[in-house]
């Protein structure tokens, strides 16, 4: 299992060998290192423990100076993490063109928003008598033959939209650039620039 952390720097695009356009999404390799290796014998699951980023010492809380100056921490679970140890760097020459990832980050956030955005609802009808409707969500109780007449959990309604960590599988890596620290992934990636993302090849 590979994986590196790095940011979100944009999407762009470039031709293949073939002069076919392909959409990428360009991601900037973090300062990543192994902070602790997780086992099952202490701590009852076998994970990787890195830092990723650069973070002033003042800013620190007293625990984590102990690991280094990384501006935050993330987990990675594994099977074997016997190749890990601690104080290993993350490389980005351990990836390769063409080699499929997975890549997780927080979507953006979008803030409080209505059901025909949330959840893609039609909303009422455009003519025919619409005053105050065009965007609302409907009925959302029933009668008796419904839930006994009460919203039920779960309902799809008006809300807080993004800011979720989402996970997009099957990408594929179009193109490695070690000297400036960048993958190329095709596709769109989760999040905003400068969003911390996780890249995964398994």
């Amino acid at each position: 299992m590979k994986f590196i952390l790095g940011t979100k720097k944009g999407m762009t695009q470039i031709f293949d060998s073939e002069g076919a356009v392909q959409p990428v999404t360009i991601i900037t390799a973090l300062k990543t290192a192994v902070t602790q290796v997780k086992n099952k014998e202490t701590d009852g699951y076998t994970a990787v423990q890195v830092g990723y980023g650069e973070q002033k010492e003042q800013r620190m809380k007293k625990p984590q100076k102990t690991k280094g100056n990384f501006r935050g921490f993330l987990e990675f679970r594994m099977d074997d993490v016997s190749a890990h140890a601690v104080g290993n760097s993350m490389d980005i020459s351990t990836f390769a063109e063409g080699d499929k990832v997975e890549v997780s980050a927080l979507s953006k956030g979008k803030g409080f928003q209505g059901v025909v955005k949330r959840h893609g609802f039609a909303g009422g009808p455009r003519t025919h008598g619409q005053k105050h409707s065009e965007r609302e969500r409907g009925s959302s109780g029933g009668g008796p033959g419904r839930a006994g007449g009460r919203v039920v959990k779960g309902m799809k309604m008006a809300g807080r939209m993004g800011g979720e960590r989402v996970t997009v599988t099957n990408l594929k890596i179009v193109k490695v650039n070690a000297e400036a620290g960048e993958i190329y992934v095709r596709g769109a990636v989760p999040g905003r620039r400068g969003t911390v993302v996780e890249i995964v090849s398994k």
